[in-house]
């Protein structure tokens, strides 16, 4: 009698040891962050990173109730206190 996580069982992707030229293996790949994720990446706390976004100095789009930051924001926002 076959069991049910018998009859899953896939067979793993072969590895080739290659990756594609510039592909990240951690959030850095990710298009949109959550809020958490740009504070980390920005060495804040979250209740910072959202005083930072409603006071709209950092950008940030709404996905259902979902905040996320485009990556790019992040930069920008780094770009812009460095001219201050």
């Amino acid at each position: 009698m076959r069991t049910a996580t018998s009859a899953r069982q896939t067979a793993a992707p072969e590895s080739t040891g290659q990756s594609l030229p510039g592909a990240k293996k951690d959030s850095e790949e990710k298009l949109l962050l959550t809020v958490a994720e740009a504070a980390h990446r920005l060495g804040v706390g979250r209740t910072l990173m959202y005083e930072l976004l409603d006071a709209g100095v950092v950008k940030s789009i709404h996905i259902g109730r979902l905040h996320k930051i485009p990556v790019w924001a992040l930069s920008e926002f780094v770009e812009r206190q460095c001219e201050l």
